[in-house]
């Protein structure tokens, strides 16, 4: 019976797509490449009208194995794709887009432009309105070739200096570039959504040409638009712009506020800290603190020599001046309990002292505090710093003594 048919071919079609994607995800891409030809000419025979998508199916891992297949070609790939596009109508754009990705990571800059432009002229009816996203991205792709032509001429003009200026087609070309990829990359950065590349690009455009308001106006939105995801790498973007552009300490320490908020480990912390500890607001040198601490919680930042270093200079000044020993202590209160086993305990002295005697005098003096002297790292590092009797050693365990009635006073 026909139905009996169709069950049997179904379950057929499943196994092969099975087979399939067992194939890929154990790299064998020849296997893989005989299954979805059989799957391809199952599909021909197949008279169901089930929700399935085997277009995409045919497209998704028909490219992977080609991107992978020991004897594939461009050719081959192009062709395929070619396919593709007739056959994928729904995704068009999208198979294109890919498209243009493989020839970029092959090297074939032209020929990816070219299929981006014959992207932006297509029309299919309805086909095309439902495929606008996809139609902003194709024209924010185009726009990030040009910005590359134009790259490399703004680079062949500057090489060759003022006295050959006078090369007005170079120039033109250059222009022509610049008003192309600035049109289309202001376009697609007024749509909400992460835009790092492109957002780079068009303010790197906007700076060479001196419109630093713009520039300013456009990383400030792309940072603070609520209607944006929220993007930690939009605040680094506005942080270094101001700062090339010698912007106030106050303006820097705001910026560098959010991105604390967001992502306290990242690497721009160190400079967040050293801003901090420099302003002459005791509410700033307290966010200081709070912020190297903070650092100091990820594994990432274990053996960092700059931020033991700057915690152990803060955590010194407090001590020694014994003002703000509160600050010392709501920190410690978060992390007493755990900090000890993961910073201080007699391994990694041990293997800090071997590697970087530098990270552990610094890391030893704030275990020193806020342990006691009688911490295993503490003891262990002034121990063998004093035999090897390295002066600076030698001061450090005679600052921890002295300063040990704070360490009472601190852990409450």
């Amino acid at each position: 019976p026909f139905n009996e048919y169709k069950l049997n071919f179904g379950k057929s079609k499943e196994a092969c797509l099975n087979y399939i994607q067992e194939a890929v995800l154990q790299k064998q891409w020849k296997r893989a490449a005989e299954f979805l030809t059989s799957y391809a000419e199952a599909l021909e025979k197949d008279f169901s009208k089930g929700p399935s998508c085997p277009s995409e199916i045919i497209w998704r891992i028909g490219t992977e194995i080609l991107c992978h297949h020991p004897h594939s070609s461009m050719r081959e790939f192009s062709s395929f794709i070619e396919q593709m596009k007739t056959l994928a109508i729904k995704r068009y754009l999208k198979v294109c887009l890919e498209h243009s990705f493989h020839l970029l990571c092959n090297g074939m800059i032209d020929e990816a432009s070219q299929n981006l432009s014959l992207a932006v002229s297509w029309r299919f009816g309805e086909q095309s309105i439902l495929q606008d996203k996809e139609m902003k991205l194709i024209q924010a792709y185009e726009g990030l070739l040009d910005y590359y032509r134009w790259s490399k001429q703004k680079n062949v003009l500057l090489e060759r200096g003022e006295d050959e200026y006078e090369d007005l087609s170079v120039e033109r070309e250059m222009h022509s570039y610049f008003r192309k990829a600035a049109l289309n990359l202001k376009e697609i950065i007024q749509v909400p959504g992460v835009w790092d590349i492109f957002v780079q690009c068009y303010v790197d455009l906007l700076e060479f040409y001196g419109d630093n308001e713009e520039a300013r106006q456009v990383l400030k939105e792309y940072a603070y638009n609520s209607k944006f995801p929220s993007n930690p790498n939009a605040h680094v973007y506005l942080y270094q712009f101001l700062k090339r552009h010698g912007e106030s300490k106050k303006s820097l320490i705001s910026v560098l506020k959010i991105l604390h908020d967001l992502v306290p480990s990242h690497e721009l912390m160190i400079d967040f800290n050293t801003m901090l500890q420099k302003s002459k607001k005791r509410r700033n040198r307290r966010l200081g603190l709070e912020v190297i601490f903070a650092v100091l919680d990820y594994a990432g930042w274990k053996e960092n020599m700059k931020a033991w270093s700057c915690l152990a200079r803060q955590v010194k000044q407090i001590v020694s001046s014994e003002k703000h020993l509160d600050w010392i202590k709501q920190e410690w209160n978060y992390r007493k309990d755990w900090w000890p086993a993961f910073h201080f305990s007699h391994y990694l002295a041990k293997r800090n002292w071997q590697e970087n005697e530098s990270l552990s005098y610094e890391k030893a003096l704030v275990a020193g505090i806020l342990l006691g002297k009688d911490c295993k790292y503490f003891r262990y590092v002034s121990k063998q710093g004093c035999t090897a009797q390295v002066k600076r050693f030698q001061t450090l365990k005679k600052f921890v003594h002295k300063h040990s009635p704070i360490y009472l006073r601190t852990s409450g």
